[in-house]
This record gives C-alpha cells, sequence and structure tokens, in this order.
C-alpha cells in the first residue's frame, strides 16, 4: 500500500473555495472543492464522493495541484499529434507548387494532391495521404482551383456566330391612352 500524499501548505480551503467561486469552468470548480474538503480535515474518500470519482483520481489531482498550483487542476488542452512536415519541407511544397510542374520531369502538366504526395515522396522521402496532403494545403492558403477545359481547336468566332439573339418576349406600351369611346 502507498504512502499518504502531502497537500501543499500555501493554501487554504477558503482559498480555493474562493477561486472556484469566480471560476466559470465547471470541472475546475469541482477539482478545487473537492480538494478543499481535504484541506477541511476530512478524508479523502469524502474528497472523492464529492468530486464524483474514485480515489486514484483525488491522487492524481493532488500531485498536479502539489506541482503546479490551482492552474495544475485546469483542464488541458492534448498537445496532438505532431506535424507532418517541417518548416523546410512546407516551403518546399510551397515552392513546387508555384514554380508549377516541369511536365517532361514530372509527367504532369497540372498538380493534383496524387502528383504532389508522389513528389513529396521522391523529394524528401515523406508518406502522407490526399486528405492529409489536401488539408496541410489549405492550411497554408491554397484552394483546389481548377480551370473549365478548353478545347485546342475551338473556334472564337464560331461560337459568336452560333450564339442566337432571341427577339424579346415583352412589347413596350403604347405612349398614347386610348381614345375612350362615347
Amino acid at each position: 500500500m502507498g504512502t499518504a500524499l502531502n497537500i501543499r501548505q500555501d493554501f487554504t480551503a477558503d482559498d480555493l473555495r474562493r477561486l472556484a467561486r469566480q471560476s466559470r469552468d465547471a470541472d475546475w470548480s469541482r477539482r478545487l472543492l473537492a480538494l478543499s474538503v481535504i484541506y477541511d480535515g476530512r478524508s479523502r474518500s469524502q474528497a472523492a464522493s464529492m468530486g464524483g470519482v474514485g480515489l486514484q483520481i483525488i491522487r492524481d489531482w493532488v500531485e498536479r495541484f502539489n506541482q503546479q498550483g490551482p492552474d495544475g487542476l485546469k483542464t488541458g488542452k492534448a498537445k496532438g499529434r505532431e506535424a507532418l512536415l517541417t518548416d523546410s519541407q512546407r516551403k518546399a511544397l510551397i515552392e513546387a507548387v508555384e514554380k508549377g510542374p516541369v511536365p517532361y520531369l514530372d509527367g504532369v502538366v497540372r498538380w493534383r494532391l496524387v502528383d504532389l504526395v508522389q513528389w513529396l515522396w521522391q523529394e524528401h522521402r515523406i508518406l502522407v495521404s490526399r486528405q492529409t496532403l489536401g488539408r496541410e494545403l489549405n492550411a497554408m492558403g491554397y484552394r483546389k482551383l481548377t480551370a473549365r477545359p478548353k478545347h485546342h481547336a475551338q473556334d472564337p468566332q464560331a461560337i459568336e456566330a452560333f450564339k442566337k439573339t432571341s427577339p424579346p418576349q415583352w412589347q413596350k406600351s403604347p405612349t398614347e391612352k386610348p381614345e375612350e369611346s362615347e
């Protein structure tokens, strides 16, 4: 069985209750109030029932409180997964996107996400999915734009000649009033 963990003595139960009253975070208030029960001299089992958690959680809260003070009891945000691309790799990707592909070297006339995924693998040996690369480019401010296709033999004069002009469906109303019959 483990030894009892002492709680730091530079706070009082009233201090924790005051912080809990001022807080707008319900979870932080609950944790502070549970620890104020310990400061009042009651058991950790009572603190656990007050906080709605088990004894191990109370022990974890006391450890965090001892190390970081009341801020250690705040709900933290997970740091998440580390980025796939470094800053230098991002700059190289931006440069490749801005410059565009070289058809005889890259084998494409415009960049698609699958082509950029392949380019990243060839240049930096980074394996990334198409969706992830799309999110990365979106975060860097790039949007997927595709030009409307145009046939190479398209004739602008033929397009104008093909356009039909229809007579208007409405007619101008007469400016004079019809004469009244008597």
